[in-house]
């Protein structure tokens, strides 16, 4: 998919650039994939390439996420952030915050995500331009071991299957 491509609509002129078309929906996995659970939202990403999922759906490999990615966030329809997140809950737990679900959980959890600020930041921005998409959702995996590694930890890494399987059945319903 092409977020910065011309379109031609009626009464809209092709030399307009820069100003796209929603694109479907956009998975974003958060995370560094050298620092063991903190890269779950990677390791989500890269198990999700393997999967047959319909066209409309775009998988970017998000790093530690910054404002180089607004613009394709602004274009999607439907974004899900998949990421390490603090829930509280036992390591490898999966958890599912859709639209104002994930407001709440982002503006009143203590430390929501690794890369909170950043998220915050470019979900800011893309609502203060009013081209937030009208459907969001975060997948958070508690993490359990955030030390120098490439690898998750055991129920982490089960975590990022389970994550998979439910980013699946998200986009399914886009479709």
């Amino acid at each position: 998919m092409q977020s910065t491509a011309a379109h031609e609509t009626a009464g809209t002129p092709a030399s307009i650039e820069n100003e796209s078309l929603p694109s479907g929906t956009l998975v974003i996995g958060i995370g560094n994939n050298l620092l063991g659970d903190d890269g779950a939202g990677i390791h989500a990403i890269e198990r999700l390439r393997s999967k047959n999922l319909p066209d409309h759906i775009e998988l970017v490999d998000g790093g530690t996420l910054s404002f180089t990615l607004l613009e394709q966030v602004e274009n999607a329809e439907f974004l899900i952030i998949v990421d390490a997140a603090e829930l509280d809950s036992e390591p490898g737990t999966v958890r599912l915050f859709e639209n104002a679900e994930m407001d709440e959980f982002l503006a009143t959890s203590r430390r929501p995500s690794v890369h909170e600020v950043n998220l915050l930041d470019v979900l800011t921005a893309a609502r203060l331009r009013r081209r937030m998409p009208a459907r969001y959702a975060m997948v958070g995996i508690q993490p359990l071991d955030v030390e120098w590694s490439s690898t998750p930890s055991t129920p982490v890494d089960k975590a990022v299957d389970e994550a998979v399987d439910l980013i699946a059945e998200l986009v399914g319903e886009s479709a």
